[in-house]
């Protein structure tokens, strides 16, 4: 059986190569050991966000196969890949959600943030007469979360989308109930199109929602939609997909109605890029103190989806040492570089040409390429 086919398998059976999934709880190999839990040695071990882990496993597993190196990677959530960093029980963190200032400064050395790839949240709804894509605006979005808006025919909703058959009946709401990245991203947006939302609920994985029912995981909001006619929730644009729901078009910030596809949600890291949020410094110790905790919520851009964002590795240098740092390093190098079709196979959006650059500069300072010239994503 071919690697993929092997690897795809080894998904859809809960296992993987090289990966492994648990509760937010578990205890996460000793990398001192270098033995994971199958005995197979492992070169590095990391423990952190869910969403990126079916692409982090088709990554580990082909980079294993081209290096020799392994990596044992645990998807236990990114709250608990923050607090292992923070224990010094891994090697690398993963996370969608960026550590706050406080988190940082309880870390015993400082610790860098690597965006790896792109995500969006998806405003999701069941309106069966609805044949064209809804469109909403932040403030509406907001207000509806809010409970301000809660009847479909709403003067404001009925004004964004002019002609489409909206019904006489309730908005329920549905939220996430259990704390996560996405709801992370969902509240970064609100608080960023609507001073309300800010000054009320505010950003944050846990979020005390003013309106709704909760459903547990991005398959409990789908699940919740997808029985409730007249029900609108978010969730990971891949769930949407995958549960065959509708997904509303949302007005960027140059007045565009754009849906979450590959290009639009590129195009929200590229506007951030361009607008300075990756700047390239003139010097090297400029790069190496620069923070890539980059928002990219209503991203300037004529195309950028506004609920796209970052999802992060996390390294702390002083803490692995230099020959690990390398040894990191080397791998993320390979994914940004030569990673990026695997990314898009499995439903991800790489970084894009001039972000994923800006990234490969901050890298280079930290542990220098081998070979006359560092690779650069054409």
């Amino acid at each position: 059986m071919r690697t993929r086919e092997l690897l795809t398998t080894l998904l859809a059976a809960g296992l993987s190569v090289g990966c492994s999934t648990s509760s937010d709880s578990a205890r996460v190999p000793d990398s001192a050991s270098g033995v994971g839990a199958s005995g197979t040695r492992v070169d590095m071990t990391g423990a952190g966000a869910t969403f990126p882990y079916p692409l982090y496993a088709r990554w580990f597993n082909d980079y294993a196969q081209r290096t020799n190196v392994r990596i044992n990677y645990q998807s236990i959530g990114s709250g608990g890949g923050i607090r292992q960093m923070l224990a010094g029980t891994v090697d690398f963190g993963a996370t969608d959600v960026p550590m706050t200032d406080a988190e940082i400064a309880e870390a015993r050395t400082p610790i860098m943030h690597v965006p790896t790839v792109l995500g969006a949240v998806a405003i999701t709804y069941n309106l069966p007469a609805l044949t064209r894509p809804l469109k909403l605006s932040g403030d509406v979005v907001a207000d509806i979360f809010l409970g301000r808006v809660n009847r479909w025919n709403d003067p404001r909703i009925v004004a964004l989308n002019a002609g489409a058959p909206l019904p006489d009946g309730d908005i329920l709401v549905v939220h996430r109930a259990d704390g996560s990245g996405t709801s992370y991203i969902m509240s970064d947006y609100l608080s960023t199109v609507s001073q309300a939302w800010a000054s009320g609920p505010g950003r944050g994985k846990d979020v005390r929602w003013p309106a709704g029912i909760g459903g547990k995981g991005n398959e409990g909001v789908a699940g919740q939609v997808k029985q409730m006619v007249g029900a609108l929730g978010y969730l990971e644009v891949v769930y949407a997909r995958q549960n065959r729901l509708p997904v509303a078009q949302l007005r960027n910030r140059a007045g565009r109605f754009v849906s979450p596809m590959p290009f639009e949600v590129a195009s929200a890291a590229t506007g951030a890029t361009a607008a300075g949020a990756l700047a390239a410094p003139a010097s090297a110790a400029e790069r190496a103190a620069q923070d890539l905790r980059v928002s990219l919520v209503d991203a300037p851009g004529e195309h950028s989806y506004p609920l796209a964002s970052f999802t992060w590795m996390l390294i702390s240098p002083e803490a692995i040492g230099v020959d690990k740092t390398s040894q990191l390093i080397e791998f993320l190098r390979w994914a940004l570089v030569d990673g990026g079709d695997m990314a898009s196979q499995l439903g991800y959006v790489a970084l894009p040409t001039e972000t994923a650059n800006r990234v490969l500069d901050r890298l280079d300072v930290l542990s220098p390429p081998r070979g006359v010239s560092p690779r650069r994503v054409p």
